[in-house]
């Protein structure tokens, strides 16, 4: 089977619930000088980080994917359970003098979201190469990563003829305009949240194969210069931590993406294996086999889903 590589961080997050709404105790006329402390309900630390996160949901497709990343002297634990997912781990670099990266994410019960990211060993990102590989990556996602590393796999995709998708996603305030039309140039595939897709047409005219914009609830749209696609969202059994989500959808998309389906299929697969991550705390505590997720398929969209390893 075709073999996707996932750039982007590895990471530990460490996971708050505020039981309130954020925006009950932050007054408008008072946010240029905001001084705020929230307690929460729990605090939980997982495995995480944008290529940790969508590697670990390709697995579960039984899908053949390896990281390009780098992470510090504390990753050890973290490495064994990736390769026990039958994820390629020997192209992470480890920063004896580092640690991991840290993401400090506190969630209101609206699913708003307030974040800390410490970058320890990601500083070393742009070290890494796409080109010093051993096995030619089918297809490369670019995901949140230090920006000079993402503009370097985007020109490294270019020069070796990768398809590739881009997802400037939270690193769209430090990644400059040059950056971002070097990243999004050459994309087969764009992607961002409602949010992020805003912000990145107002700073930069896309002319790429596929748009993606994710919706959180409402689905995603999926467009092309011949069609829009409105994808409705799957419904979770329960809702425990939206954090992950996307990155599953991105992994549910791809999963289908490098199979040759149909983009609404691709779009489908990546709502199902969203619901499956909103449905437990943590980024990589969600589970499912090929059949299981066929059957949650099918019976979200009514239609058969064939899904082979």
């Amino acid at each position: 089977m075709k073999q996707i590589l996932v750039t982007g961080s590895l990471a530990f997050d460490y996971i708050m619930d505020f039981p309130g709404v954020f925006s009950d105790h932050i007054m408008p006329d008072k946010i240029h000088q905001i001084n705020l402390s929230f307690s929460v309900n729990t605090l939980k630390k997982h495995r995480g980080g944008t290529a940790g996160n969508i590697a670990y949901s390709l697995s579960l497709f039984q899908q053949p994917v390896a990281i390009l990343s780098v992470a510090g002297k504390d990753f050890k634990e973290y490495a064994r359970i990736l390769e026990n997912s039958h994820i390629t781990t020997s192209y992470i670099k480890i920063i004896k003098e580092e640690s991991t990266a840290s993401a400090f994410i506190m969630t209101d019960k609206n699913d708003n979201q307030i974040s800390g990211f410490y970058p320890g060993a990601l500083k070393n990102a742009s070290t890494l190469s796409i080109k010093r590989v051993d096995t030619k990556p089918h297809f490369v996602i670019i995901s949140p990563d230090n920006p000079e590393a993402m503009t370097s796999f985007s020109k490294e995709c270019q020069d070796l003829s990768l398809p590739y998708l881009f997802d400037p996603g939270m690193q769209l305030p430090r990644l400059t305009d040059k950056q971002l039309e070097i990243g999004a140039r050459g994309a087969t595939i764009v992607i961002g949240n409602d949010y992020e897709m805003s912000l990145l047409k107002s700073r930069l005219k896309i002319d790429v194969k596929i748009i993606i914009t994710t919706l959180g609830p409402k689905g995603s749209l999926i467009q092309t210069n011949d069609q829009t696609l409105t994808i409705p969202p799957a419904k979770p059994q329960e809702v425990l931590d939206p954090t992950g989500a996307g990155d599953a959808y991105r992994a549910g998309f791809m999963a289908g993406y490098i199979r040759n389906f149909n983009l609404k299929i691709c779009g489908q697969m990546g709502s199902v294996a969203a619901a499956y991550a909103i449905e437990k705390y943590g980024t990589q505590e969600h589970t499912f086999t090929l059949e299981e997720f066929k059957k949650r398929y099918s019976e979200t969209f009514n239609e058969v889903l064939e899904l082979e390893k």
